[in-house]
Parts: structure tokens; sequence; C-alpha cells
């Protein structure tokens, strides 16, 4: 597995560029969190993506204090998974026009490497959670956009922390059109991010390294 600067496909919360898309409301898209080309994310698949999330943290930990302090730590989860949500089809929009394809061996024998350096199945699904807020049964689908994002970059030339690569998802955001019901905020098509996302959506797999069992 090729290994880039962890620095990679970090959403900053310097990030406060002005909106170049139009909001949606929630008369318009009764029931949409967000619209993406022609799907529609909705409040209720948005909300269960939190539950989903917030289950594990509630399964990981052995006490309500716990389950609290892991709470207050992803107080934007329900913006910041909205945020994930839509720039992953603007990922698999970009990597499809680049003739980009990750197949189901290639995510299994990345998770297969993770685990061996995390000391695990059970260990990487606690590292996924804690750093990532991404819950167990989201970690496949998770490691398949790290796969594209990487395989983007190298048919691009160029590397995941480079304008070039934002550049492809810059462009596939304007292809699709992406508007957000504004109580989520607005889509930002320049650096494909939502305008006061503070959680990173993809951070490098080498991270993985750090999250080793003491």
């Amino acid at each position: 597995m090729h290994r880039r600067r962890r620095t990679a496909l970090l959403l900053s919360a310097a990030i406060a560029a002005a909106p170049l898309l139009t909001a949606c409301g929630d008369d318009a898209r009764p029931g949409a969190a967000a619209v993406v080309g022609d799907q529609r994310i909705t409040v209720a698949q948005l909300e269960n993506r939190v539950d989903e999330v917030r289950a594990a943290q509630r399964a990981a930990v052995a006490d309500d204090a716990q389950y609290a302090q892991a709470i207050a730590k992803t107080g934007s989860l329900t913006r910041d998974t909205l945020h994930g949500m839509v720039l992953d089809r603007v990922l698999h929009r970009a990597a499809q026009d680049a003739g980009v394809t990750v197949t189901r061996k290639e995510v299994q024998e990345m998770r297969s490497g993770l685990e061996q350096q995390v000391g695990g199945a059970e260990a990487l699904e606690t590292a996924w959670l804690q750093q990532y807020s991404v819950a167990p049964e989201r970690l496949d689908e998770n490691l398949r956009l790290q796969l594209e994002a990487q395989k983007l970059a190298a048919e691009l030339g160029t590397d995941t922390s480079r304008p070039e690569f934002w550049k492809a998802l810059s462009e596939a955001s304007a292809k699709l059109g992406v508007d957000l019901n504004p109580r989520y905020g607005s889509w930002d098509v320049e650096k494909s991010s939502r305008v006061d996302a503070r959680t990173p959506w993809v951070r490098e797999v080498t991270a993985a390294q750090e999250q080793q069992p003491a």
C-alpha cells in the first residue's frame, strides 16, 4: 500500500470560503438533508448513520460518564456525517470520470493489512470509531473511499494533498450540483466541503499505525 503524508485529505476548521451553491430549503426538498445530482440524502438516512455511530460508542464504553465524554467529543457528528455522505458521492463521481475503480478484493487486502498493524479486527474497528467516527458496519465502505481517493490521485499523477486532486473533486461537485438543507450549512464547490465542517472526512490510513494497542 502506497504511503502518503498524513496531512493528506484533512478538511481543516479553517475552511471559511463563501458557499457557491444555493442551499435547498425544507419546502423545496421536504425530508432531504442534501441533494447530490439526482440522489437525495434524506434526513432519515442521515439520522440512521448518526445512530450507528452513537450505538457503537455506547457499546464501546463501560459507563454513562464515558459515553457522555464520547458524545461531547463528537458534538458536530450530524453535520460531519452529512459532509462525509456528500463527499463520498463527489469523490465517486470524480473517480468515475477518471476511469478509477476499486474492487472488493482490494478493500479486503487493505483491511487485512491494517488489522495486522493495529492488532486485529476489533482494534481496527475501535480505532476508526474513536478517530474518524466511523461505525464498524461502515468500515469497509470507508476503506473503499480511502482506496478510491488514493487511486484517483495516482491516476492524476499527484497525491491527495495537492491542488490537482482537489481540483478534480471541485469539478465533480460542479457537475453534480450539491444542495444542502440550510440547517446543515452550505456546500463550497471550490473546496468540495461543507462550510464550517470541523471534522475530517477521511485521513490517511497510515494514521492507524498510531493506534497500536498498549
